[in-house]
Formats: structure tokens, C-alpha cells, sequence
């Protein structure tokens, strides 16, 4: 009976006993037919076992089922970074993240270092501290970014600032290569796996990594970056925080930057962002002030994306001034979550 219990806690095959259940027989009959005879053996084991599902566990659960094909059509139409955008602005950067991390999950039953992804973080860190710094970064490319942080973390300085560049830099990776590399890992993990190559790396991969680090190792990295290629090291920082992200803001925080931005400037950056964006600002308002903050984007009307990209890049960069000042906190997956 999983009455009661968190949906996060459900493995993906009771989530799907759930959404079945939910769907009702008829369609369900539909979608169990397609699936692999072994999946649909644990799947209805799972629901002969099922005597109560609370109607808010169901209805979390099919709009995670909804969020996931979503995601699985965004990333057929126009790829990841297509994907991450819009599931970003929808759900916020760290929800798209994860979602995205399911689809791939899902879709992919074979793919490049399977088995270290599965692995523990210090056990992988104790196999690949000593490799050469471009082959540390072609395996952090394929873990989980909060994984690949926590390795990150405890590698030298001088070899995290090494490995960064390299992740931030690196584009497709031969085949050959990456097998080779695959083949050593899986030898000192004791395993055998099957892969397909994945075109990984870049801007997007290395800021993911930074999100779930502490800060001290992105002030470390990014100094290292900015040493390196200047350019590359502001595309990077422009990335670890986006507009959408002020939600993850505590409410003092919101707050203060609110104090540093001038109304017409979030007025128009509020223009393209979602209605949770929004609230989280009005909330932190006075009622009189978020009244004039509603009029002046009424009086706006028509604005060019543009324009409201530049004023919600203006904001960000006020915020990431803060954050360095220590004014503000933003999380970060690599430190505790309790702020006293």
C-alpha cells in the first residue's frame, strides 16, 4: 500500500503502477501493450499490491507524467538546450533540470559510463583523481551534475580550474576514445557495460556541475576560467543564475534586490517571465507598490524580447554582486541547506 508516501520516494515502476491506475483500465491497456514484457511484469505486480493512493500522490505524479513528455518533445523538436529553455522558463531551471534528467533516463537504456553514474561519488573520485585532467572531465561529462559536483569539489585546485576548462570547452568526443576510457572505468569497477556515444560538454554541462558545488569551489573555478579565456569565464557566470531562478530566493533576499532595481527596469523584465516570477516579487512588495509595479507594466504594452532579456540580465548580474558580496544568499546543491 503506498497510501501516504511521498512520490519522490516511489521507484520509477510504483510511480507507473500509479499513473496506470489513474488513467483508468482503457487507456492504460493502450500504453502497457508497447512496454517490454519484464516492465510489464513489474508493473502489475505493483499494482496488485496498491490498496490506496491519495488523490494529491495521483495527481502529483500524472503531472510528472505530463512534464516528461513535455520534455521528450522539446528535446525531439530542438534538442537539450531547446528543452532546458522552455521547461526553464515553464518550471524554473532546477525542476527542468531534473525532468530532464528523467526523460534521459528513460529514453536512454544504454549509454556512456551507465555504471559509474550508478556508482558512489568517493569511490569514483578514488579511481579518477590520478587520470589525466581531460580524462576526469570527459567522465565528470557523463555523471549527474550533483555527482560530478561532489567529485569536483574534492580534487585540487589546480586540477579543478583544469578540469572546468576542459569540460567547458570540450565539444564532441571520438568514439574510440570514449570507449577506451569506458572500458579502463568499468575494469576497476568491476563491470561490464554497453554505451552509445553522447555529444556532451560544453557551457551548459560545467555551469550544471557549478550549481551543485560550494562557493568556494566556484570562486576557485571561475577565477581559473577567467585567467584562461575571459570570455568563456563571463558566459559561464551569465549562466549559473538565471531570472527564473529569484524564486529559489528566500524573501529578505528578494528583498534586497528589489532595494537596487529600479521600477522600470523590473517592470519590463517581468514582461516575459512566468506568473510565479511575478507573485514572488509582488509579495515582497508593499500592496501600494506592487500596484504601481502592475500599472507600469500594463502601460508598457508591447515589448520587444530584446529588450526584456537585457533588463532580466541587468537584474541577474545585481543579484550575482550581491551574492558575491555576501548580501544575499543563493543556494547551492554543495552546501548545507540550513542558513542560521
Amino acid at each position: 500500500m503506498y497510501n501516504g508516501v511521498d512520490g519522490e520516494k516511489l521507484t520509477g515502476v510504483q510511480k507507473a503502477a500509479i499513473l496506470f491506475i489513474t488513467l483508468g483500465p482503457e487507456a492504460s491497456a493502450g500504453i502497457i501493450k508497447k512496454l517490454p514484457e519484464s516492465e510489464i511484469q513489474k508493473i502489475t505486480y505493483e499494482i496488485a499490491n496498491i490498496s490506496a493512493v491519495k488523490s494529491e500522490q495521483k495527481q502529483s505524479i500524472f503531472e510528472e507524467f505530463i512534464q516528461m513528455n513535455k520534455a521528450k518533445d522539446y528535446l525531439i523538436e530542438g534538442g537539450l538546450d531547446y528543452a532546458k529553455t522552455l521547461l526553464s522558463k515553464a518550471l524554473g531551471s532546477q525542476r527542468a533540470i531534473e525532468i530532464l534528467d528523467k526523460v534521459t533516463e528513460a529514453t536512454q537504456q544504454f549509454r556512456p559510463f551507465a555504471i559509474a553514474r550508478k556508482a558512489d561519488a568517493n569511490q569514483l573520485l578514488n579511481i579518477i583523481s590520478n587520470e589525466h585532467p581531460q580524462t576526469i572531465a570527459l567522465i565528470l561529462c557523463h555523471l549527474q551534475s550533483d555527482k560530478a559536483g561532489q567529485i569536483l569539489s574534492e580534487l585540487s585546485e589546480e586540477v579543478q580550474g583544469d578540469v572546468a576548462y576542459r569540460i567547458a570547452t570540450m565539444n564532441n568526443t571520438s568514439p574510440m576514445v570514449l570507449k577506451e576510457i569506458e572500458k579502463v572505468l568499468d575494469s576497476k569497477l568491476s563491470s561490464v557495460v554497453k554505451s552509445e556515444m553522447k555529444a556532451m560538454g560544453g557551457v551548459p554541462t560545467i555551469v550544471d556541475i557549478l550549481n551543485q558545488v560550494d562557493r568556494t569551489t566556484e570562486k576557485n573555478i571561475t577565477e581559473a576560467l577567467e585567467r584562461e579565456n575571459p570570455e568563456l569565464a563571463e558566459k559561464v557566470k551569465s549562466s549559473m543564475f538565471v531570472f527564473e531562478d529569484i524564486i529559489t530566493l528566500d524573501d529578505v533576499s528578494i528583498q534586497r534586490v528589489l532595494r537596487e532595481v529600479e521600477t522600470k527596469e523590473l517592470s519590463l523584465a517581468l514582461k516575459g517571465a512566468s506568473e510565479e516570477v511575478a507573485n514572488a516579487i509582488f509579495k515582497n512588495q508593499s500592496k501600494r507598490a506592487a500596484a504601481s509595479l502592475k500599472e507600469d507594466m500594463e502601460f508598457l504594452g508591447p515589448v520587444r524580447l530584446m529588450d526584456v532579456e537585457k533588463a532580466q540580465q541587468k537584474i541577474v548580474g545585481i543579484i550575482r554582486r550581491l551574492d558575491e558580496a555576501g548580501e544575499i544568499v543563493i543556494a547551492r546543491g554543495g552546501e548545507d541547506a540550513i542558513i542560521v
